[in-house]
């Protein structure tokens, strides 16, 4: 059974390079992928990085665990650390269900999220 997704990507080092790394993964992976544009925002932790941001949405057989176990074998290919933010991959909503309710209302994810919607 397919299920539709939303995944929320964001880097704060090597941006371009790693949102495109992660997104034509992406597109590999998800059936139908669309991708918003890319927006840079302000880290909201006001550590003065700024991070490249970008919504994914498409249909995939795997269930939310195996998915998100995927999305984390994924950052962790880039190096990604606690620190250093490669690439950040938030499973953003399967199906109807959603995650990650505090960034739903952060401007960027309103500002993109019509671009995959």
């Amino acid at each position: 059974m397919k299920h539709r997704v939303i995944i929320a990507l964001g880097s704060c080092q090597q941006q371009a390079v790693h949102i495109q790394w992660a997104s034509e993964r992406l597109i590999n992976l998800l059936d139908g992928c669309l991708l918003s544009r890319r927006l840079w925002t302000a880290d909201i932790k006001g550590s003065g990085k700024w991070y490249m941001n970008r919504l994914a949405v498409g249909m995939t057989d795997l269930s939310t665990d195996d998915l998100q176990a995927l999305l984390k074998e994924m950052e962790a290919v880039t190096g990604r650390t606690k620190t250093m933010v490669t690439i950040d991959l938030d499973l953003m909503q399967y199906d109807e269900e959603r995650y990650h309710e505090k960034d739903w209302q952060r401007p960027y994810v309103q500002n993109i999220i019509h671009d995959i919607l």
